[in-house]
């Protein structure tokens, strides 16, 4: 194995193609008399449309086909479909109610909901005669009331949905009702805090790209993390079988959940292409993707933490609502409840009872992103746990060490339906304190007060389940010295070829830069769940050992006759068949030059895994000014076994500054009349690699036990902890103000006009 093993750092065998200009995006790819397609969209967030006349816009040089609801209504694709219902997991109390699940049309059915949603597909010989021909269409729309606030939404506003009256899309409970208000009776303090998950977007380098193909069936080339899902639901919406549809995703540039799931300009281009026999282009700009991408976060929750006299805690009570916007997108039911299970976090606590509430409002729906329901209750219950600290004169290191599950009890079973498996978390909590120099912070404080800065001091300590909701398959084939990975999954930035090549090189010798990879096309991938949940590693990577070892098993009786030996008698260990007992060996890449073999594996999870961390945050506040510096960041984390630590920090890194964004400066805002007032990059903020500092790693792992590389999840683990780290650490150094929360994103205004306020 030598430079080969687990925790070498390997340079990415994707980025000499990616640096020299070489990668193949989808709108690299270029189509033999293909057309434009551009979607005209709704300027209202809530309007009934009264006529369309397009008579002036067909008339236009070089266009060729208006598409609209009526045209859907004839021979168009069904809806786009929701892909998830409610789950039934963790354990629920009162039984969940039905849903309200309305229909998403891919052109509007007479009514729009929210600004941007698509009225007519254009499609021309060129993008311009499109855009063209889109200004020369006329509409009449009747505006109607806009609801753009949850709590207006449930609290008398009208009614974006007549069979959801209150505009609640539904009410889900999760944990013990009975059991948690029996540990609130008990108690001698219960602290609560509301605090608001804001609205973000995904805001991928990429915006999303479809190319539509028919010849005889459909053929979708856009940049997807889940081909295989997407295939069935076209499948569904264009109704004919699987078979009919191939999806190919090749590069793709960010994904973070967002391109998940299904569009319904997915369906339009391959509609759009068999009536007009040509393939068929459309490639969203930056102002549309802040329009009409799915949205994420957007929560107002609130918990409450039961504590006896010595600060244990004895239950919590959590109760959120989730913006889901004016319709359910495919995933959309996912975040706000799914992930729920996160409220258990590090502590023993041993009642929690969770409601959920799903809110419709006039607005882009909301769907996965990076963490997918787990930074948004992170979130909610580590700057919880710190204001029970404050409330209660506690110390919050204290206070969370008290109540830290212990490596002895494990395996332990949260009140939300989890079984913790592996982990030492009051040993990840000593390390964070220690290489953070928590001792001298009070020196450095002092420091920070002589120049007129406020110092503060923050920690989120985190425990996720990831990687444990579905199975995942891989292909491993030698073809006379050439190794092919195939893999289920669909990297959209990750290094997923440079990962799955390692593992390859490790257990056979081969050379990663050798070895060949074939994703993200569901005519050569056979099956693939594809990616997300920091599940590829884990999940995929687990099938590619399975498919080596297949691999290993078929060829032994060809090392056997090349070794003049039997089968039973070979083993096989750092690269090479061995015949036990003596020295005599045979190289697998010898071996491999004359070898045709293939082996195929399906991982199937017996359980999630559970990587866990503790964050710190230090920052200075300028109280003239209210800007937040962040003087120090750092990480310490288990991840389980470590393939390659230069993919991992870039894991890291990368989910630190999304989640550092959201709570510092980014956030979807909306006019009252659902008007988006964040538009463009001049009007909603990204982070910059200026922000912040060196984003600082120290790994403490302890494997998994579930998978048979060791290895958790790290995609999300970021985003998750950043947004509450960060948080508490400003408001720590606020508290001389008396200070008690800021919702996010911590802007210098936002932080200004609390300490005017608190003055």
């Amino acid at each position: 194995m030598g430079e080969h093993a687990f925790g070498q750092p390997l340079t990415r065998l994707e980025d000499d193609a990616l640096l020299r200009g070489a990668g193949r995006f989808t709108d690299d790819i270029r189509m033999a008399r293909e057309a434009r397609a551009v979607v005209l969209r709704s300027p209202h967030a809530h309007a009934r449309l009264h006529r369309i006349d397009a008579g002036r816009a067909r008339a236009l040089p070089g266009v060729l086909a208006i598409l609209t609801g009526a045209d859907v209504a004839v021979d168009g694709p069904g809806p786009v479909l929701s892909e998830l219902g409610l789950p039934t997991f963790p354990k629920t109390g009162p039984t969940p109610g039905p849903v309200v699940k309305p229909t998403l049309p891919v052109l509007s059915d007479g009514i729009v909901r929210f600004v941007g949603e698509p009225v007519a597909l254009i499609v021309a010989e060129t993008e311009t005669a499109a855009r063209d021909a889109a200004e020369a269409i006329e509409i009449d729309y009747e505006p109607l009331p806009a609801v753009i606030d949850m709590t207006e939404a449930i609290s008398g506003a009208p009614a974006i949905w007549p069979d959801a009256p209150r505009n609640i899309a539904f009410e889900w409970h999760g944990g013990d009702p009975e059991a948690t208000s029996a540990a609130f009776a008990k108690a001698v303090h219960v602290s609560r805090l509301t605090v608001v998950n804001n609205r973000v977007a995904g805001a991928a380098i990429e915006t999303r790209v479809a190319i539509g193909v028919f010849d005889g069936r459909y053929t979708l080339t856009t940049g997807t993390q889940m081909p295989h899902g997407i295939k069935a639901t076209l499948a569904r919406m264009l109704r004919v079988e699987p078979a009919m549809v191939r999806v190919v995703s090749e590069d793709v540039g960010g994904g973070f959940g967002l391109k998940n799931a299904l569009y319904a300009e997915h369906a339009l281009v391959l509609w759009a292409a068999k009536r007009l026999g040509r393939p068929v282009r459309w490639v969203s700009d930056r102002a549309e993707a802040f329009a009409t991408d799915y949205a994420a976060r957007d929560n107002l929750t609130t918990v409450e933490i039961a504590m006896d006299a010595e600060g244990d805690f004895l239950g919590m009570r959590v109760d959120s609502l989730a913006a889901l916007g004016a319709y359910i997108s495919p995933k959309g039911l996912n975040s706000p409840v799914n992930n729920t299970p996160a409220f258990a976090g590090v502590y023993r606590t041993p009642a929690i009872h969770v409601r959920v509430r799903g809110v419709f409002t006039n607005t882009a729906s909301t769907d996965v992103y990076r963490g997918a329901g787990r930074p948004e209750a992170l979130y909610a219950l580590e700057r919880a746990v710190d204001a029970a600290a404050r409330e209660t004169g506690r110390d919050p290191i204290a206070l969370r060490r008290l109540n830290l599950i212990r490596p002895a009890d494990l395996p332990r079973a949260t009140p939300l339906g989890l079984l913790y498996d592996s982990g030492d978390f009051e040993r990840i909590l000593d390390r964070a304190l220690a290489e953070s120099k928590h001792r001298s912070f009070a020196a450095r404080r002092d420091d920070s007060a002589r120049r007129g800065q406020l110092r503060g001091f923050g920690f989120a300590h985190l425990c996720e389940r990831v990687a444990g909701a579905w199975p995942e398959s891989a292909e491993l084939r030698i073809e006379k010295g050439k190794a092919t990975i195939y893999a289920g999954t669909m990297a959209n930035g990750q290094g997923h070829h440079t990962a799955y090549a390692h593992l390859v090189a490790i257990r056979l010798g081969l050379k990663p830069e050798e070895i060949g990879f074939v994703q993200g096309d569901t005519d050569r991938i056979a099956d693939g769940h594809g990616t997300g949940g920091s599940a590829s590693l884990v999940l995929g990577g687990s099938a590619l050992h399975g498919a080596i070892e297949e691999v290993i098993r078929k060829a032994r009786p060809k090392a056997a006759e090349r070794l003049e030996a039997a089968a039973v008698d070979l083993e096989f260990d750092d690269g090479a068949y061995v015949v036990a007992g003596t020295d005599r060996r045979l190289a697998f890449a010898e071996l491999a030059r004359d070898l045709t073999v293939s082996g195929q594996h399906l991982f199937k999870p017996t359980n999630h895994t559970y990587p866990n961390g503790c964050h710190v945050a230090e920052v200075e506040v300028d109280p003239e000014t209210g800007v937040v510096e962040i003087r120090r960041y750092l990480v310490v984390h288990d991840f389980g076994v470590i393939l390659n630590p230069l993919l991992l920090k870039g894991q890291i890194d990368g989910g630190v500054a999304q989640g550092l964004g959201q709570a510092a400066m980014e956030q979807i805002v909306y006019g009252k009349d659902g008007q988006l007032l964040t538009g463009s990059l001049m009007d909603y903020t990204l982070p910059r690699a200026a922000d912040f500092p060196e984003i600082e790693f120290i790994s403490c792992p302890t494997p998994a036990p579930t998978n048979p590389l060791g290895v958790k999840g790290c995609g999300e683990a970021g985003c998750a902890a950043a947004p509450p780290a960060l948080v508490n650490a400003v408001i720590d150094a606020l508290s001389p103000y008396g200070i008690r929360h800021i919702d996010m994103p911590l802007t210098p205004e936002r932080v200004w006009r609390a300490i005017q306020a608190a003055r």
